[in-house]
C-alpha cells in the first residue's frame, strides 16, 4: 500500500479504523524529510498490513500543533489508537524497520491495562 495524506478530516478515523498506523509528518521544504520520503515509501510497500500516512504540516498546521509537532520530520507509531513511538528526525531503513517489529511484538493487552491502572491509579486525596 502506498502512503496515504492524512489532514485533520480524516486522521481520526485512519487511526481509529485500523490496528497500526505509521504517520510522518513533513513538509515540503525540508531536506531531511525529502531524504526521508525514499525510506517511508519503501517501507510502506513491504509492510501491506500497515497503514502509512503522511501529514504535511504546511497544509494541517492544527494538526502537527494538536501533536505538538516541533520539528520534522516527525514519526509516530499508533496502535490500537495508542502512540507507541513518536520521535523527530529521520530514521534510516533499518531503524525504521526496527520501530515497526517492536510496534508489532508489543503485548498491546499490557499495554491497555498498564494505561487503565495508570488512569484509575490513587487518586490524589482532597
Amino acid at each position: 500500500m502506498a502512503t496515504i495524506a492524512l489532514t485533520k478530516d480524516n486522521f481520526e478515523q485512519v487511526v481509529n479504523g485500523n490496528d497500526m498506523v505509521l504517520v510522518d509528518f513533513w513538509a515540503p521544504w525540508c531536506g531531511p524529510c525529502k531524504g526521508f520520503a525514499p525510506v517511508f515509501e519503501a517501507s510502506s510497500e513491504k509492510h501491506t498490513d500497515i497503514v502509512f500516512g503522511k501529514v504535511n504540516t504546511d497544509d494541517e498546521q492544527d494538526l502537527a500543533a494538536s501533536f505538538n509537532i516541533r520539528s520534522i520530520p516527525t514519526l509516530m507509531l499508533f496502535r490500537e489508537k495508542i502512540i507507541l513511538f513518536s520521535q523527530a528526525g529521520a530514521l534510516p531503513g533499518s531503524a525504521l524497520e526496527q520501530v515497526i517489529t517492536q510496534g508489532r511484538d508489543l503485548d498491546m493487552a499490557m499495554v491497555h491495562k498498564e494505561i487503565a491502572d495508570r488512569e484509575s491509579g490513587p487518586q490524589a486525596k482532597a
